[in-house]
């Protein structure tokens, strides 16, 4: 086993249309409007951006994060990541009657240095780090989407904002 790969996988349930989740989701910039743990996100290009991290351990992550996939047709919002942490992240929204089905799915391979080194007996910590991390930003997105507009849903969730 390397220590030092992790893979999650969260499943979310939103009182809110797919579309509506979407256009929330594609603005990866807005993050830390909603998400407490999200710090920042730079964007670079239409495609690239940085972010900074940081949930309960008094560690922040720095990444840069590039454009995989974006799919509005399929609700599918994927990107690469590079820094502190190597791999992918995925969304992928399916309807679930009004509400939306949320899948959120990360293959990462931890690449700072104090991290690595706390690989084995930081591992249940770090675990524990992130579900906490994705805790928060079901909390924000749902209230987030408690107080958008009208005009957000009837459009489909075609957002102009960049994808990082």
């Amino acid at each position: 086993m390397d220590w030092c790969r992790y893979r999650f996988r969260s499943v979310w349930r939103l009182a809110a249309p797919p579309g509506a989740v979407y256009a929330v989701l594609e603005r990866a910039e807005e993050y830390p409007r909603w998400w407490p743990q999200v710090r920042e996100v730079v964007p670079v290009d239409d495609t690239t951006g940085t972010a900074r991290f940081r949930s309960l351990l008094p560690y922040e992550l720095v990444v840069t994060v590039r454009a995989l996939r974006r799919d509005p047709a399929a609700r599918v919002l994927e990107v690469g990541l590079g820094g502190d942490l190597e791999g992918w992240v995925r969304w992928t929204l399916t309807p679930e009657g009004t509400d939306t089905h949320v899948l959120y799915e990360q293959e990462v391979e931890v690449r700072a240095r104090l991290l690595r080194a706390l690989a084995v007996p930081g591992r249940p910590v770090f675990r524990a780090n992130h579900a906490l991390m994705m805790r928060g930003g079901r909390r924000g997105l749902a209230a987030r989407l408690r107080g958008r507009s009208k005009s957000v849903d009837e459009s489909g969730g075609r957002g102009t904002g960049g994808t990082v």
